[in-house]
């Protein structure tokens, strides 16, 4: 028999704990030696984190990580072969995967397509590779690529598979997340193996680092494109898988197209290839194991994990322990206390109830009961006497001027100033809690509900809002979010009788002319000819584009869409290309 057992280390590293990923490293090297794995492999840029952006111009920080690199080899023995990311420099520097074996770096292997677009900018920091690495022991093939390098159908991937002769095809990945990537992704690998007749074992990395979260949900795919064993989502993990190479030897065997391309392959095409030869010291019988395929989470769950995940490590890996709330009573707060609280405990989240002139008392009673069910600290902070004073203060100046924006803010500031004291007094992180459709559209107020630390639902519009906390509680079993919040009209309450709707189109309506305006690039014209009302339409165009200043002041938090604002969609404040402006 012909098998490899493999094993993925889906670790949640930090960027610039350089000491404390390479612990992360040995410890599952020490693991992989007891479970009988032959070849281990990490997620792309482990010993640094993904992405260390600025941090690689640092030349003492590219040092740092190659000197961890050769301690980390220093683990492995020789009957195991490690693959892990790290940063190369050789003239220039390189997203690299090292091969470690015997206590050495054996081999190396460096990106050779490097992603230069969405949250992407590796083009900024490194020099492309131009070769494909094949490692060879006991008979046996395997191809290393990094991240975008499978996404390519001529790939590296394909060179090792057709000139190497690659039965596996290792893919070290730092994937972010966002809604639907994961079947789309596993439909891509999937095509890739079928193509190249090789199993594909994908490591992604795990964990929140600043807007991005990585999902993991590591996999292992037969030659025929069959998904035979998957890691946790939103979780480290360490998943095991047997590889059969005879079967992949027989399907090779019967496939004329390989016959094919293998007649027609061209000197350069045969010059990209490099095979490095390791003496492997090869245990062929192991004891039997399960191999697993973990459930893929439907949308809602997704999501929410993502926001918990991304909300905990950005709080905890700043040396945060505790996170302050403004808690309205209406939905938007108490999804992001709900986050909290499953990210942080119970005794690390406070809720700060700050009623004003015209909160309503359902709206006072709805934080409350909040709080009661997730068992959280909560503090009763009226603002009237405080919005007074400022209003007399103002009297002078403003004279009979009649109440409008300007009052409303004032409410929305004194707030964010009470939450900031808090966060200033007693170190707590503001987590804020407005929406993608609110920032998207401007309906916020700078520095006051959108001063804060982490932005947590950002990139969450309001329609999903929703869908998540009917998640909340249905996770729970209970109503955690009381029900009154799911009924009532969204508002503000910053003036009498005030609705959202008074300002913005229905949710339903603002929400999908902004994913075609924002994320899809449609043009005024083409959401008008979708059926939108044209001065619907014209008007949110307005306000997402008169709103580039605020959304550029606003905090970091989780990207979740396909296209968020801030890395993704980069649009000058300062521009004259007004569509809205047309007849």
């Amino acid at each position: 028999m012909r098998k490899i057992r493999l094993g993925l280390s889906q670790i949640n590293t930090t960027v610039g704990d350089i000491d404390g990923n390479v612990r992360r490293i040995i410890e599952q090297i020490e693991r992989a030696v007891k479970t009988g794995v032959d070849v281990l492999a990490f997620p792309e840029l482990t010993i640094t984190g993904y992405p260390p952006e600025d941090l690689l111009f640092k030349p003492h920080f590219i040092q740092r990580n190659i000197e961890a690199l050769s301690t980390i080899a220093s683990h492995v023995p020789d009957n195991l072969m490690v693959v892990v990311g790290f940063v190369d420099e050789e003239g220039d520097i390189y997203n690299g995967a090292a091969v470690l074996h015997d206590g050495k770096v054996v081999g190396k292997y460096h990106k050779n397509y490097l992603p230069n677009y969405g949250v992407f900018d590796e083009m900024r920091y490194f020099q492309h590779g131009d070769k494909a690495l094949v490692v060879s022991f006991k008979g046996m093939k395997i191809g290393i690529t990094i991240c975008e390098d499978i996404w390519y159908p001529g790939g590296p991937a394909r060179t090792e598979a057709l000139v190497g002769d690659a039965e596996i095809i290792i893919n070290i990945s730092a994937s972010p997340y966002y809604m639907g990537k994961l079947s789309w992704r596993e439909r891509m690998l999937s095509v890739r193996a079928n193509d190249n007749l090789a199993a594909v074992a994908y490591v992604n990395c795990v964990g929140g680092q600043d807007e991005l979260a990585f999902d993991g949900a590591s996999l292992v795919i037969k030659e025929n494109g069959e998904v035979i064993a998957r890691a946790k989502q939103f979780e480290e993990d360490f998943l095991i898988a047997d590889i059969d190479l005879v079967s992949i030897d027989k399907a090779r065997l019967r496939d004329p197209r390989r016959r094919q391309d293998k007649h027609n392959l061209d000197e350069r095409t045969i010059n990209e290839l490099e095979v490095l030869d390791i003496d492997f010291k090869y245990t062929e019988h192991k004891p039997r194991i399960d191999q697993r395929i973990e459930t893929a989470l439907p949308k809602a769950a997704e999501v929410y994990h993502a926001l918990v995940l991304n909300t905990r490590d950005y709080i905890t890996k700043n040396g945060m322990k505790k996170a302050v709330i403004g808690l309205s009573g209406g939905m938007d707060s108490s999804l992001v206390a709900c986050i909290a609280v499953d990210a942080l405990g119970k005794d690390n989240v406070i809720g700060v109830s700050m009623p004003g002139p015209f909160s309503s008392e359902h709206s006072k009673e709805d934080a409350r009961l909040l709080s009661e069910n997730l068992g959280i600290k909560y503090l009763t902070i009226p603002i009237l006497d405080v919005y007074e004073k400022y209003l007399d203060t103002f009297k002078p100046i403003f004279g009979e001027l009649p109440f409008d924006t300007t009052e409303e803010n004032l409410q929305a500031r004194i707030r964010g100033v009470i939450l900031m004291a808090l966060s200033n007094k007693f170190g707590w992180i503001v987590l804020t809690t407005g929406n993608k459709s609110e920032s998207s559209t401007g309906y916020s107020t700078l520095y006051g509900d959108t001063a804060g630390g982490y932005a947590v639902i950002k990139d969450v519009y309001k329609t999903l809002v929703y869908e998540l906390a009917e998640y909340v509680n249905e996770k729970a079993g209970k109503e955690i979010i009381p029900r009154r919040v799911f009924e009532k009209a969204p508002s503000a309450e910053l003036r009498e009788n005030q609705t959202d709707q008074d300002k913005l189109p229905p949710y339903p309506v603002l929400d999908e002319i902004l994913r075609m305006y924002v994320e899809e690039d449609y043009s005024v014209q083409d959401i008008i000819a979708e059926g939108f009302d044209e001065e619907t339409v014209k008007r949110v165009a307005w306000m997402v584009d008169v709103n580039e200043y605020k959304r550029r002041q606003t905090p970091p938090g989780p990207k979740i869409t396909p296209r968020a604002f801030g890395k993704d969609r980069r649009l000058p404040i300062t521009n004259a290309f007004k569509e809205w402006k047309k007849s």
